[in-house]
């Protein structure tokens, strides 16, 4: 797809220079994904064209503020990061620290994901221009979000974000990751990597508002720790094909996760997700839910694993994905499975697809509510479960007013 002799044009110890290498050479000998593998199963992936795009670092200017308006106001820090090239880095809070390339980020790179875990995530290593490491103290107590801004508008650019939390012990922190993008074709294949300590709380969210031509291939990679909680929340807006990969391990005993995502595909638009809930330790427990809506003619794929290892006795993990149709060309896919190789444990996995529960209108009109006005009320209640849970109430409320904003131009009697 890329030649591995871009790595040598790239910043770095030599150490990360080897790895690079590695990385690359793998990547070369899994080559491009077709939609008859498994695990790109329902996506348009066969329509990548790698030639479309060059692989560059040209910089440019920060992003637009959307759903992030005013996050930035108090924030611990905030990096912004445009076209393969680190922009701008300010820390205000002492138990912080941002590393890029040369900085100290070239040895924590994969500290979670040394490879894969796809042939995107090789890439990523390999081509990886700005790297970013945020390393938080241990027994640190963050009011405060640290944010980090990914932004892309060069036309047929293709690049590799790469974002690396260190979570220290018993330490509590939100990391908001922001991915925007102008209306020309690109290629962004992210991969952030959450190591969350021993006893750590990190709650992190990714918000999704690229450009309509944009294609985004994201891998999220997390472990953790004894006794930490996890709080993982993904909102996805826009792109022409938007993938995110999630996957947590839950290696240390007593460890709590919990994933959370809401999106809204329209136009011919195609969110693609793939979660891994894996349990690796005992008495650990997971939660998923991932709720969206699908208008005009785009697509929504979900694809979910919860996997109990053979040592990981007394897990609890559950697993829930719900999907509204708004249109009659709207599709979407659902597939939940279970792996499980111990037998104490507890587990469950629900899925659904319709359109506006006819129930609940009808409930509403014989109140004297107006259809309209009584479709939208259950959209927009559909999401308030998943809205709550989201680990940035700032976020949740911009997410909930840009909800409001496109039930508003939706036509869900068509539906029906």
């Amino acid at each position: 797809m890329f030649s591995p002799d871009l790595v040598d044009a790239l910043d770095g110890s030599d150490a990360l220079a080897k790895r690079r290498r590695a990385a690359a050479d793998r990547a070369v000998a899994a080559g491009q994904p077709s939609f008859t593998e498994e695990v790109w199963r329902y996506t348009p992936i066969d329509d990548l064209d790698p030639a479309r795009y060059a692989f560059a670092a040209p910089g440019g200017a920060a992003g637009p503020a959307g759903l992030m308006s005013g996050v930035d106001d108090g924030a611990a820090a905030v990096v912004h990061i445009a076209n393969g090239a680190v922009l701008d880095v300010s820390v205000r809070a002492d138990c912080v620290r941002v590393d890029t390339l040369g900085s100290g980020a070239d040895d924590l790179i994969g500290t979670v994901a040394p490879e894969g875990p796809d042939v995107f995530g090789d890439w990523n290593l390999a081509l990886a221009s700005a790297p970013v490491v945020v390393s938080i103290d241990p027994k640190a107590v963050l009011t405060d979000p640290i944010v980090v801004h990914v932004h892309t508008d060069v036309d047929g650019l293709a690049w590799f974000p790469r974002l690396v939390v260190m979570a220290g012990r018993t330490s509590q922190a939100t990391v908001i990751e922001h991915h925007t993008g102008g209306n020309t074709p690109a290629l962004i294949c992210p991969l952030t990597e959450l190591s969350v300590g021993d006893g750590a709380h990190l709650g992190h969210v990714t918000v999704q508002e690229l450009g309509e031509a944009a294609w985004q291939i994201a891998n999220l990679c997390a472990d953790a720790g004894r006794d930490a909680n996890l709080r993982i929340g993904h909102v996805a807006m826009g792109g022409d094909y938007a993938r995110a990969r999630i996957g947590i391990d839950m290696t240390g005993r007593g460890g709590h996760s919990e994933i959370d995502a809401v999106y809204f595909g329209r136009g011919t638009s195609t969110l693609d997700f793939r979660t891994f809930q894996t349990h690796v330790a005992p008495h650990t427990t997971s939660d998923l839910l991932f709720k969206g809506a699908v208008d005009d003619y785009a697509r929504a794929v979900y694809t979910g694993l919860i996997r109990i290892e053979a040592d990981a006795s007394n897990v609890q993990a559950d697993q829930t994905n719900r999907n509204l149709k708004l249109s009659p060309n709207a599709w979407a896919e659902s597939v939940p499975n279970l792996e499980i190789e111990n037998s104490d444990v507890q587990c469950s996995h629900a899925s659904s697809i319709g359109p506006v529960d006819a129930d609940q209108r009808f409930y509403l009109e014989s109140r004297g509510v107006p259809t309209d006005v009584a479709e939208a009320l259950v959209v927009r209640g559909f999401f308030d479960e998943v809205l709550d849970a989201l680990p940035s109430e700032q976020i949740s409320a911009s997410v909930r007013q840009r909800i409001d904003e496109l039930v508003s131009d939706a036509d869900f009697t068509a539906a029906l």
